[in-house]
């Protein structure tokens, strides 16, 4: 039950959230009266904090509270930033347990004043990118993030729902400010000298080169353009494994505040490119070249595994929902519909993956040379072993870029990534 007992935001500690959730009803029925609860910030992302709260005598029975602060983390207080972000991620999770039901962390309360929203506890759960670095195996993992892929952006797109509706959605996720972080730090900044931007040093002359390459950053601007105009669906916009959490069984998407409605391939272009980078940093994580290479393999597995699944997936609901105004089930009524129907799904399944490449490699270059970078690869101790994977990332993700519009295969992507890597030797 989501509640919206109204009072002054202030952001909250661990010395004070225990107070203010005991007034919460939503939040109080979940322990027993009287608990002992315990309250530990764990929060390591770039916007908001986040407290793990749970019963001291029984550490099992917990729930997690997530607050937006009114200014960017990572940044710091200098940077103000509007808290209706966490408004977004509570309608996307209610929109998610919909439609994705068991692939996202249920929701027990919103307090819009306080921008703050208590959820399901993951306990037997743990962050995707961390466990790749530790070469574990997910093996319900490519069907999981398939499925969440296809519910979240079908059943929210022109393709299934009529237009008046998606319109009306749309208008509820309109999230300009985000947006606009992510145009700039995404599409923008990185490629030029602006304040924020961080990366090795050993690799200067790499993203020198990329900054004063006009071919690349032209298509780099296709890319933006992209992400600022096609409302195809309601996307998550920050899906990567930072933002999933996962165990051998059961996988749950976490952290959508970046939400809006914007190009399908975006939420798949950063899955598949963030498991990329995790294989590039074994070079640096994985000394044993035998074990390196053979968990490489399964890791671009999951890449290929992902973007067939998903294709396979997209294209049954689709057929067997052809409701949508943007081509109703009537349009297709005459002789060689069918065929024309399928023809269209497959020409829309291609775009998709190319567009999937284009913005799957503008993620690569920002990761490598923008504010955010990522934890596989800057936990790498030695910087010459990071360097190795962080120039094998920017070649990788120029081009996807450059090369994208002769994608045909998913297999093409995979190809890149082992060229690139061939012969890379630590």
């Amino acid at each position: 039950m989501i509640l919206r007992e109204m009072m002054p935001y202030r952001a909250l500690n661990e010395k004070t959230l225990i107070a203010y959730l005991r007034g919460r009803p939503a939040v109080a029925a979940r322990f027993p009266r009287g608990a002992d609860l315990t309250v530990k910030e764990v929060g390591d992302g770039n916007l908001n904090l986040v407290f793990i709260v749970a019963n001291r005598d029984e550490p099992g029975q917990a729930v997690i509270a997530k607050q937006a602060l009114n200014y960017l983390r990572v940044a710091g207080e200098s940077w103000p930033l509007t808290r209706e972000r966490m408004r977004f991620e509570s309608q996307a999770m209610q929109a998610y347990n919909r439609l994705c039901p068991g692939l996202v962390p249920e929701i027990y309360d919103y307090d819009e004043e306080m921008s703050l929203m208590v959820m399901e506890y993951l306990g037997k759960h743990e962050i995707m990118r961390k466990a790749l670095v530790e070469r574990r195996r997910f093996p319900k993992f490519v069907d999981h993030i398939s499925t969440f892929l296809v519910n979240s952006l079908f059943y929210t797109s022109d393709f299934y729902l009529p237009g008046v509706q998606k319109k009306e959605m749309q208008a509820r996720f309109i999230n300009p400010h985000l947006n606009k972080l992510q145009e700039d730090f995404v599409y923008t900044n990185p490629y030029i000298t602006s304040q924020e931007n961080r990366w090795n040093p050993l690799m200067d002359a790499e993203v020198q080169a990329i900054r004063a390459d006009a071919g690349v950053k032209a298509e780099i601007a296709q890319m933006k353009a992209a992400y600022m105009t096609h409302a195809e669906a309601l996307i998550h916009a920050d899906l990567h494994t930072g933002s999933i959490m996962l165990n051998e069984t059961d996988t749950r998407v976490i952290d959508p505040e970046f939400c809006y409605f914007g190009p399908m391939a975006y939420d798949v272009g950063a899955v598949l490119q963030n498991l990329v980078l995790n294989c590039l940093s074994h070079f640096g994580h994985t000394a044993d070249r035998a074990q390196r290479e053979e968990y490489q393999e399964y890791v671009l597995g999951l890449v290929r595994g992902i973007w067939n699944e998903f294709a396979r997936k997209l294209d049954g609901v689709w057929k067997e929902n052809p409701r949508g105004d943007l081509m109703p089930p009537r349009y297709w009524e005459s002789n060689g519909g069918t065929e024309a129907f399928a023809a269209f799904r497959r020409t829309t399944l291609a775009r998709l993956l190319q567009e999937t490449a284009g913005h799957g490699g503008v993620k690569f270059l920002r990761r490598m040379m923008g504010i955010v970078n990522v934890w596989d690869i800057t936990s790498i101790p030695s910087m010459e072993k990071r360097a190795v994977a962080e120039k094998a990332a920017l070649r990788i993700g120029v081009r996807w870029l450059m090369d994208r519009n002769r994608v045909t295969s998913v297999e093409d992507l995979i190809r890149v990534v082992k060229e690139e890597i061939a012969g890379i030797s630590v």
